[in-house]
């Protein structure tokens, strides 16, 4: 199949959507994929990129044209609109005048914005594509829950447009079955609907028996004790606000330590939170390379995942889920809905309602009086569970097919 990728972000931004694009082409596929000029998360331009250098290019195979965009800056409100909308529409404009070549479907990745559609909804009116759209994240109620957008009146218009894109789309994928309701709300037979969720991009991931020496580098960092990391986003939605809270009721003589690593709109806030409480067990680490994570991984105790205690949040299944599972560790969550199932289901780990204090405490110190035995098991139940459900080239087979469906049925319309 010659097939279209449509992605504000791909490599060299690290999005699980470059390796299911090269995954797709080593499958013996031919992949277009239409992007952005790489600013996240830095917020600037990449070195030897700008609005005239490196548009067109090549990833291991893959074909790349790179539309302008205003980069993200600070990811401060008004950055982040322009850097959204300016997407949107130059890439609507590159889609028509340089994506020449006779797709067969368009696949399009929306970890968010829900703006990244309308190029693939022009080049489908012009071109009669079909699209497959990947929906990572809900939108309006995204907006509405971190507290981007508060008029009625504009989530009302955001509205309209999310049931613009989902109405002109073949099959919408879904990253977790708690979607579902949100989506079939915007008049969408379920038929339409796919569930489709994320893996933990193992195969771009070291395995665990190389390197030795980088294991032992990495380990030099870590304090002392029993420790738990959160590695990820530091936003709202990931609710520091409890983290933070839960750290604070944790007695001083336990040697528990809490390491976040990451980068986010709330990293600032967490830095001052650290300095102005004097929390001295929690360490904030930068944001490490994709080829260095599973090293941290294996070398603390327990991995932490936490969402505010929001409908959407609620339906969601946080990426980091899936790589935790993978890392073979125990998993402490604050987490409602489907995102808690899924730690229940496998036995990974323990789990309190988000936004729960006092219950985020309780399992921290529960898991620290497990034995190294039970968290061991842990850590094989969710290995198990995630090689069962969420392996990736099981998951690439199914959206080859349903590709391959989506065609049959486009060419006997």
């Amino acid at each position: 199949m010659n097939i279209l990728i449509i992605s504000q972000y791909f490599w060299p931004e690290n999005f699980r959507i470059n390796e299911m694009a090269k995954g797709l082409k080593d499958k013996g596929h031919n992949i277009t994929v239409l992007t952005g000029i790489p600013n996240y998360p830095q917020g600037k331009f990449y070195k030897g990129y700008s609005l005239s250098e490196n548009r067109k290019e090549n990833y291991s195979g893959v074909k790349i044209i790179r539309a302008v965009l205003i980069p993200r800056g600070n990811s401060s409100s008004v950055k982040l609109i322009l850097n959204c909308v300016s997407f949107a529409i130059c890439a609507s404009f590159t889609a028509i005048f340089s994506c020449k070549e006779k797709y067969d479907l368009i696949f399009v990745f929306e970890p968010s914005p829900i703006t990244v559609g309308l190029p693939a909804v022009i080049l489908k009116k012009l071109k009669k594509i079909p699209i497959l759209f990947w929906v990572q994240d809900l939108w309006p109620e995204s907006l509405s829950a971190t507290g981007s957008i508060k008029s009625p009146f504009l989530l009302k218009i955001v509205g309209r447009f999310v049931k613009f894109i989902y109405k002109n789309c073949d099959k919408l994928l879904i990253q977790s079955k708690g979607f579902t309701e949100s989506i079939e709300s915007f008049d969408i037979q379920l038929d339409k609907i796919q569930f489709f969720p994320n893996w933990a991009g193992e195969s771009q991931l070291p395995k665990q028996n190389e390197e030795i020496n980088k294991t032992n580098q990495i380990k030099s960092k870590f304090p002392d004790g029993f420790n738990i990391l959160f590695a990820g986003n530091i936003g709202v939605a990931q609710d520091f606000e409890t983290i933070i809270s839960a750290m604070e009721n944790i007695p001083a003589y336990k040697n528990i330590n809490l390491i976040i690593m990451g980068e986010g709109r709330k990293r600032n806030w967490v830095k001052n939170q650290i300095k102005e409480k004097n929390l001295s067990n929690i360490y904030l680490f930068e944001k490490c390379l994709l080829a260095e994570i599973q090293y941290y991984y294996s070398n603390t105790d327990a991995l932490l995942v936490s969402l505010k205690d929001e409908a959407i949040f609620n339906s969601t299944i946080p990426a980091k889920v899936q790589s935790y599972l993978y890392s073979g560790k125990p998993i402490i969550a604050a987490l409602n809905g489907e995102g808690s199932k899924i730690i229940k289901e496998s036995g990974s780990g323990l789990t309190c309602p988000s936004s729960d204090k006092k219950g985020l405490s309780e399992i921290i110190l529960l898991m620290y009086n497990k034995t190294p035995e039970e968290r061991k098991q842990m850590g094989k139940n969710g290995l198990n569970y995630y090689n069962e459900n969420f392996e990736f080239k099981k998951l690439l087979n199914k959206l080859e097919s349903w590709m391959q469906d989506q065609l049959i049925k486009n060419n006997k319309a």
